[in-house]
């Protein structure tokens, strides 16, 4: 055997096995970009769970329905209170952060933040005739995880994915990623548990979340639960920029009033 093919036999596979173990340690430095604490004029909730200390900005607080929103990966939802204080005042809502993010202890991870949801949602029920919950990107995973675990009244997912697990195996075909990765927000295998109607954002230009990957998704719930938009021209760090975005949601929450509603309509 010659020595260059004998050097290249034992380089090759030391490199992968580098790469690997750098990427089994780094991993969720590669799907979690914490922001910082910022100042702002909104009511705060503090949530105490596992130990931890979780942020929640509260908008509108006292109304009987109340939306949850989880944010994106890198995502500091303060930025969105405005947008949601003016086209949702009829509701209650929750800006969660993560562990990690604006203020909340901790590091997160996809049990932890699974775990501060569902806290979270027993803390406020019983002070709201109907939650509703939107996710985006990232927090499509903890919005449908919530839906499949607690009764949610509607669902939206903004750039939804069907697993992180299918997304990062495509970005990284040469490792097995099912044994290496801790977080797979497995979207996909919860939408049998999911009841409540669901409506999808999809961006024309998404370059993070492939396309495949949302309409995955989309295919596996009935078609009779699920609505699935395309708004032209966005990218994924866009789309809540386009008017169309909150009209869609403002929309559909307006399709499907809670039987409350109902009721008193008809009295």
């Amino acid at each position: 055997m010659r020595p260059g093919i004998k050097k290249r036999m034992i380089i090759y596979p030391l490199i992968y096995i580098l790469l690997g173990v750098f990427l089994f340690f780094r991993q969720r430095g590669m799907i979690y970009f914490p922001t910082a604490a910022e100042a702002h004029r909104h009511a705060e909730l503090t949530l105490s769970n596992e130990g931890e200390s979780i942020k929640v900005i509260v908008l509108h607080p006292g109304q009987e329905r109340a939306i949850i929103y989880f944010g994106g990966n890198a995502e500091a939802v303060v930025y969105n209170a405005s947008d949601f204080e003016q086209h949702f005042p009829d509701f209650t809502v929750y800006l969660f952060n993560y562990r990690g993010y604006g203020g909340s202890s901790g590091q997160p991870t996809e049990q932890g933040v699974f775990s501060d949801a569902l806290a979270l949602y027993d803390q406020i029920r019983a002070q709201h005739s109907s939650i509703s919950s939107i996710g985006r990107s990232l927090g499509s995973g903890v919005a449908a995880y919530l839906a499949a675990e607690r009764d949610i009244h509607c669902l939206v997912l903004a750039t939804p994915f069907d697993s992180i697990l299918r997304v990062a195996q495509r970005r990284f075909p040469i490792y097995p990623l099912r044994l290496l990765l801790l977080d797979h927000y497995n979207t996909i295998s919860r939408v049998r548990a999911i009841t409540a109607p669901v409506l999808v954002l999809m961006a024309e230009n998404d370059r993070v979340i492939p396309r495949k990957s949302s309409l995955r998704l989309v295919a596996a719930f009935p078609v009779g639960q699920i609505t699935a938009v395309t708004i032209k021209e966005a990218g994924h760090n866009t789309l809540s920029e386009f008017p169309e975005y909150y009209e869609q949601v403002q929309r559909f929450m307006g399709k499907n009033p809670p039987l409350e509603a109902l009721t008193k309509g008809q009295d």
